[in-house]
């Protein structure tokens, strides 16, 4: 097969670019991803509520979610004050209609004291979610229960896992609207090797990190152990899940894929080859058919291929739960191809515009409107994936995702921008047909010489050619190249003397006229070589492959200079090379960002929460610890107030503690303390709270109410004599 020449040095430039855009994003992705991934199916509920005070030890603990979840027998823990697991070892599933819900039985006969309870679960978008929260039977006491510090997905795992979510998109984009750009746009491409290495590369990398994740699956949404990936009985049940399936699904379509890349480079891409020097033309009518059959077959098989690709995502994640999902699920897919061949294309449209030769005007502007086409599925996919998501107006300033869908339209308002000043752009290209951009590449790729001659030197080229290209000046190529012609003529004048006067002599860079002259030049290097004195021609006339393969080099340098030269100079082109790559700039960040999105819970979830829990935040209530100094101004006004609330929640009785101590350290005793909350926003307060003296230099008091979760002042006045006394302000958070 032939292949238009990419030389060793642009080729590592073109894996540079694909690596650095595919790591922006997966560093990016990981940072979303090394924290735990935002719960998609959250805490709504549960029973006890988190922080309650019972009476009497219930029978079960119960915990209710906004969607569905997938859970097991080790899901719901519960541990007594002493960190011993007391539930019985059994999910109970206590789901009814729309309501998602999952309890574990507790054995009669608890103690009196604080229980915690740990949970960990799947949600239905594939995304691993867990927390914890306390109740109190009796009354609140200490507890040595250790849960996990580290929620679920979150780690180096979960990092990992970010990480690889985010390549797959970039090798799906890669792979998809590369292909489609070659099939749809420009068939001349599927002879550019920088746009062949893109589109392999992006097969590659999506089956890479399908593989990955499937491996990173049980860790993932189990232990957080990176050991685990060789646990091959979790992995058997990996492959049971709704993600295992997908990803599996996933790996057989690359298969499939695999077969039509192969035929897109092979037997399509030597359809587009131009009519060799000297070669018997092929007949038209034939060729066309068979170009036509094959982008056909092309055409559909791929379709089939992309459109099952886009479905594994969209039959695990956001599409596949919540409202509609025999609606979004269609439209996920639709908006998936959408961004591929949008995107994808972009990628190959750079680099055929950087590594390949001269691209024709008319392939610009087909890509064009296929990117047109595609931004409008784009928006109006987007419009109603958003409603689904979001819901409301506000929440699209109110949460985290609601920022992010800005963040994202916002970028592709831009890329739109820079869209319409390429498309300017092309409008001012002087056209070049496909046949004249191949054959000119495949002149520079010949070298000097006859054909046979550079394919002989080809592999030399490999490896010499980036200090000869990358090094050498333009002028310093002329002057080898001459130099090389001359050389050239030496050898082959003798033995094919009507080469001299026909077309390409010399590597097609002078006439015979030329050649023959430069031969004149140099008999008596000829004669002044013994080795080469022999009476017969048959030995005189043997050209030497070394230096046939050197010529070879020496001229291919030229013409890529020449060539280079020729782009540069074309305003227009550059113009154009220029904005589609800024184009591609910020499509990199669009894939980032989208990639985010889809790790984040979604706005219309969040509200649920906040909905289903009177406002509350879905951040679990924390006990709050604060360190006060204060200075009354008086003899020995100077202390440290040391204060603890527990367990720091708006929806049962907190505990407050309270130590002053003297700068030295001890206890110190004071005449009075008062202490109150206040919080502004709801207007409620201040509401005192009146601490019993305990011993001296400590107080505490019980059944603190504080009706509202959020940010609390808290007012603490400390009074160290009649006149003596100061009062100091902290905020403390309320869960």
């Amino acid at each position: 097969m032939v292949t238009t020449g990419l030389r060793p040095g642009r080729s590592a430039v073109l894996r540079l670019l694909v690596v650095t855009v595919a790591l922006a994003g997966a560093l990016l992705g990981g940072l979303g991803g090394a924290a735990p991934a935002s719960a998609h199916a959250a805490l709504t509920g549960s029973t006890p509520a988190q922080g309650a005070v019972v009476d009497h030890a219930p029978e079960q603990v119960a915990l209710t979610f906004s969607e569905g979840v997938a859970m097991g027998d080790d899901s719901i823990r519960v541990l007594d004050p002493k960190g011993k697991r007391v539930d019985r070892g059994k999910l109970l599933k206590l789901s009814s209609g729309n309501v998602v819900k999952y309890g574990a039985g507790l054995p009669a006969g608890l103690g009196d004291g604080t229980y915690t309870v740990a949970w960990q679960a799947v949600s239905a978008d594939s995304h691993p979610v867990s927390g914890a929260f306390t109740f109190s039977v009796g009354a609140p006491s200490k507890t040595s229960a250790a849960v996990p510090a580290e929620q679920a997905g979150g780690g180096l795992v979960g990092a990992l896992y970010g990480i690889a979510r985010a390549l797959a998109y970039t090798g799906f984009v890669l792979l998809i609207g590369g292909a489609a750009f070659v099939v749809a746009c420009r068939p001349a491409a599927a002879l550019v090797r920088s746009v062949q290495r893109l589109v392999v590369q992006g097969w590659a990398l999506l089956t890479g990190t399908t593989v990955a994740m499937l491996l990173l699956r049980t860790p993932y949404t189990g232990s957080g152990d990176l050991a685990d990936v060789f646990d091959f009985g979790g992995l058997q049940q990996v492959l049971l899940t709704k993600p295992g399936a997908a990803l599996v699904s996933r790996l057989l379509l690359l298969a499939a894929a695999a077969l039509l890349v192969a035929v897109l480079f092979g037997a399509y891409a030597r359809t587009q080859e131009p009519a060799e020097p000297g070669e018997e033309p092929r007949d038209a009518t034939a060729l066309a058919r068979q170009r036509k059959d094959l982008a056909f077959g092309l055409g559909v098989g791929g379709l089939i291929i992309a459109i099952g690709l886009a479905a594994t995502w969209a039959m695990a994640e956001h599409a596949s739960t919540g409202l509609q999902t025999t609606v979004a699920m269609p439209v996920d897919v639709l908006h998936l191809l959408a961004v591929a061949t949008w995107l994808g294309g972009l990628a190959a449209l750079v680099a055929s515009l950087y590594w390949g030769p001269p691209v024709e005007r008319a392939a610009v502007r087909r890509f064009s409107r296929i990117a047109f086409g595609s931004v409008l599925v784009l928006v109006t996919t987007g419009i109603y994936q958003s409603w689904r998501q979001v819901g409301t107006w506000r929440a699209l300033t109110d949460t985290t995702y609601g920022w992010l869908l800005l963040l994202k339209a916002g970028l592709v308002v831009v890329l739109v921008g820079i869209a319409w000043a390429s498309r300017r752009w092309t409008g001012r290209l002087a056209e070049v047909s496909a046949e004249e951009g191949l054959a000119a590449e495949v002149t520079e790729g010949a070298g000097a010489g006859e054909k046979a001659a550079a394919v002989e030197g080809a592999e030399a080229v490999e490896g010499v050619e980036e200090e000869t290209a990358a090094d050498a000046d333009a002028e310093t190529g002329a002057e080898k190249a001459t130099v090389g012609v001359s050389a050239a003529a030496t050898v082959t004048a003798t033995a094919a003397p009507t080469r001299a006067t026909g077309p390409g002599a010399g590597g097609g860079t002078g006439s015979g006229t030329e050649s023959k002259a430069a031969a004149d030049d140099t008999p008596a290097s000829d004669d002044a070589s013994p080795s080469k004195a022999t009476p017969t021609s048959d030995t005189t006339d043997t050209p030497n492959p070394t230096r046939t393969a050197q010529l070879a080099r020496q001229q291919a340098a030229l013409d890529s200079a020449r060539t280079k030269r020729e782009r540069d100079a074309d305003p227009e082109r550059l113009g154009l090379r220029r904005s589609v790559l800024a184009e591609a700039a910020v499509a990199a960040v669009v894939l980032v960002v989208t990639t985010v999105l889809t790790a984040t819970e979604p706005a219309r979830t969040e509200e649920a929460v906040k909905a289903a829990s009177g406002g509350q935040s879905a951040t679990a209530a924390r006990p709050q610890a604060l360190t006060i100094p204060f200075d009354t101004g008086g003899p020995h006004g100077k202390g440290t107030a040391r204060l603890a609330l527990a367990p720091g929640s708006s929806t049962a009785a907190n505990t407050l503690q309270l130590r002053l101590t003297d700068p030295s350290g001890k206890a110190m005793d004071v005449p009075e303390v008062k202490i109150s909350f206040t919080q502004k926003a709801k207007k409620l307060g201040p509401l005192p709270s009146v601490p019993r003296k305990m011993s001296k230099g400590r107080w505490r008091a019980s059944g603190v109410r504080l009706p509202v979760p959020g940010q609390w002042q808290l007012s603490l006045v400390v009074r160290t004599s009649d006149i003596d006394q100061v009062t100091e302000i902290k905020n403390v958070k309320i869960g």
